[in-house]
C-alpha cells in the first residue's frame, strides 16, 4: 500500500551523533539486522562506533557516510515491518540520495554501504585537509550569493561557489579556504545575517571534487543499478529519473554539483506531497522543509515514539 501526498526524505552528513538510534535498535529487529549487515559488508562494527564514538571518529567522512546510510535504511525497514505504507516520492540530501535509491530498490544495500565508504574516501582525498572550507550563509537571496561568489572567484584567490541551496535564505558556500573566507567577508558587507564556517574538512559539491567524481564513476561502473520502484528526486536537477544509466551519471555529477534541496522539496510539493517523513537521525531536513513550504507536515522516525506517531497520523490521511 502507498500513501498519496507523502514523501520520505533521507539526511546527509551533519545528522550523525554518538548514541543515535539507541532506542530504535533496542525495539526494532530491522535496525539491529541492518547494522549487522552493514558491518559484515565493511568488516567494521558500525553499531559499536555509533554508540561509543568518539564523535571525532564518527565525523570522519568515510565513516559518516556508511553510518548515515545504514541508519536511514534501518529505519525504512522498521517502518515497513510495522506496516507503514510506502510513500509516492523519495529524496535524499547529498549522501541521502544513496539511501533513497536503496529504499527505492534501485541500489543493493551492501553495495551501497561499500560504495559510500569509498565515496567518503574519494571526497576527503580530493583536496588536502586545510585547503578547502565551507560556510553557511543566512539571510541573503540566492542570486546575490551567486554573484558575490563569482566576483571573489574571478579575483584569482581560489574557487568559491554556492553548493547547498538548503532553503530560502539558507545557502552553503564552499571552495578554497582563502576564497571562502573572502566571500564570507564580502557577503557580510552585503548584509547577510550570519556567515558561519562549518566544521568540515573538504569543500563538498564544488568543482574541486571532480577528481572524486572520476573515482566514484569507476567504482560505480561495476555496481548494478535498477529502475527505482518509487521515484527518487535527484539533487542535481530536482527531478526523478527512471533510466539506471542516467541515475549512475547523476550520482557522479552530484559529487561536484550544488545540492538543489529547495527545488527538490518544491518539486515534491508540486506533485501533491503534503506529508514528509524524515527517515534517518535528527530533524535537520524537517526544519529546512518547513522553511521551504510552510504547508508541509513533517515527521521524524529516529525515535520509536516518532515512528508510531507517524504510522497513526498517516493511516488517517
Amino acid at each position: 500500500m502507498t500513501t498519496s501526498h507523502t514523501a520520505f526524505v533521507f539526511p546527509g552528513q551533519g545528522s550523525q551523533k554518538v548514541g543515535m538510534l539507541a532506542a530504535a535498535h533496542a525495539e526494532f529487529p530491522a535496525v539491529r539486522d541492518t547494522f549487522a549487515e552493514a558491518g559484515e559488508a565493511l568488516g567494521l562494527d558500525l553499531w559499536a562506533l555509533v554508540q561509543a564514538g568518539p564523535q571525532e571518529a564518527l565525523n570522519l567522512t568515510a565513516t559518516t557516510q556508511p553510518v548515515l546510510l545504514t541508519s536511514s535504511v534501518a529505519l525504512w525497514r522498521a517502518w515497513g515491518d510495522a506496516g507503514g505504507p510506502a510513500p509516492t516520492l523519495l529524496a535524499g540530501h547529498s549522501l541521502g540520495e544513496f539511501s533513497a535509491l536503496v529504499c527505492a530498490g534501485s541500489l543493493d544495500f551492501a553495495d551501497a554501504v561499500r560504495l559510500v565508504r569509498q565515496r567518503g574516501e574519494f571526497m576527503q582525498s580530493a583536496v588536502p585537509v586545510g585547503e578547502g572550507a565551507m560556510a553557511a550563509i543566512i539571510g541573503l537571496d540566492d542570486d546575490s550569493i551567486n554573484r558575490i561568489c563569482a566576483e571573489i572567484a574571478a579575483e584569482g584567490t581560489g574557487e568559491v561557489a554556492a553548493v547547498n541551496f538548503n532553503s530560502p535564505g539558507q545557502v552553503v558556500i564552499a571552495g578554497h579556504a582563502t576564497a571562502v573566507e573572502r566571500a564570507g567577508a564580502a557577503l557580510k558587507a552585503a548584509g547577510v545575517k550570519r556567515a558561519m564556517p562549518l566544521p568540515v574538512s573538504a569543500p563538498f559539491h564544488t568543482v574541486l571534487m571532480r577528481p572524486a567524481g572520476e573515482k566514484l564513476a569507476a567504482a560505480l561502473a561495476s555496481v548494478p543499478l535498477a529502475a527505482p520502484a518509487i521515484p527518487v528526486v535527484h539533487n542535481v536537477h530536482a527531478l526523478p529519473e527512471t533510466n539506471p544509466e542516467r541515475i549512475r551519471s547523476l550520482l557522479v555529477e552530484q559529487i561536484y554539483s550544488p545540492v538543489q534541496w529547495t527545488r527538490c522539496v518544491q518539486y515534491m510539493a508540486s506533485q501533491g506531497v503534503r506529508h514528509v517523513v524524515e527517515c534517518g537521525p535528527g530533524k535537520v531536513l524537517s526544519g529546512l522543509n518547513k522553511r521551504i513550504d510552510g504547508e508541509l507536515c513533517s515527521y521524524s522516525l529516529e525515535e520509536p515514539a516518532g515512528l508510531r506517531d507517524a504510522l497513526t497520523e498517516l493511516a488517517a490521511v
